[in-house]
């Protein structure tokens, strides 16, 4: 299903660029390109095999791009490497929304706040990080969306990428405490095996989207943490 859909997807969109003369094409990948490569990641270090059929395609997408771009000089490419990204917009209108079991973190944690679920599930305590959970960059969406902008704004290369991350990483325990602390809420948890395909440790070295793009997080944990709720509490 990954394959199908990731793959299909980029390939249609590049032909139909190449059609109608696109001259941008900015692509949403993954920092799951990197594989378990040690961090913190940064956009010239070789790609190690990724460890899930997601981050695969987003691999072969970039490939297919920059094969794209080399074939056609009047499409620019721009790949944006994304790290965790989590959040809400502030006035609690857009936010994550996921159907059924929630896959990411911070879905799961406000749904166990709110009471949809009895208790959030961490996998693995375990790793080698300071509290034994797993270790990411988690990046405020709106951030992230302004880094978009940037990308459209300054096309350095015809082949442009950019690590989009905080450059910090945050344990799975330390966001539900900074979720509790901002929130006054108490979060339930169980701690579980190890979920396949998962690593230790992941986060950027964001310093080349900030040299050449003018373009760095501004919203820290406590922002993520505190519009993802204003935007769960107000679900109807």
């Amino acid at each position: 299903m990954y394959y199908y859909n990731n793959l299909v997807s980029t390939i249609v969109l590049t032909q139909l660029a190449t059609e109608y003369k696109v001259p941008k094409f900015v692509f949403s990948s993954s920092a799951t390109v990197y594989g378990d490569n040690e961090s913190p990641f940064v956009e010239t270090m070789a790609l190690r095999k990724t460890t899930n059929p997601y981050g695969e395609t987003k691999a072969m997408s970039e490939r297919i791009l920059t094969d794209a771009a080399a074939a056609n000089k009047e499409l620019n490419v721009t790949l944006l490497r994304y790290f965790n990204p989590v959040g809400a917009h502030e006035s609690g209108l857009i936010g994550e929304l996921p159907q059924g079991i929630p896959n990411n973190l911070m879905p799961y944690i406000t749904q166990t706040a709110k009471g949809k679920r009895e208790k959030l599930f961490v996998f693995g305590n375990d790793y080698d990080t300071e509290d034994g959970t797993g270790v990411r960059d988690y990046i405020h969406v709106v951030d992230l969306a302004k880094g978009h902008v940037k990308a459209l704004e300054n096309t350095v290369n015809q082949v442009n990428i950019y690590n989009l991350g905080s450059g910090k990483g945050t344990s799975v325990l330390q966001l539900v405490q900074a979720f509790e602390k901002e929130n006054n809420i108490k979060i339930p948890y169980e701690i579980t095996e190890r979920r396949s395909g998962d690593i230790a440790t992941s986060y950027a070295d964001a310093s080349k989207a900030k040299k050449e793009l003018g373009w760095e997080t501004e919203l820290t944990v406590f922002d993520m943490v505190k519009d993802s709720w204003n935007f769960e509490k107000n679900l109807k």
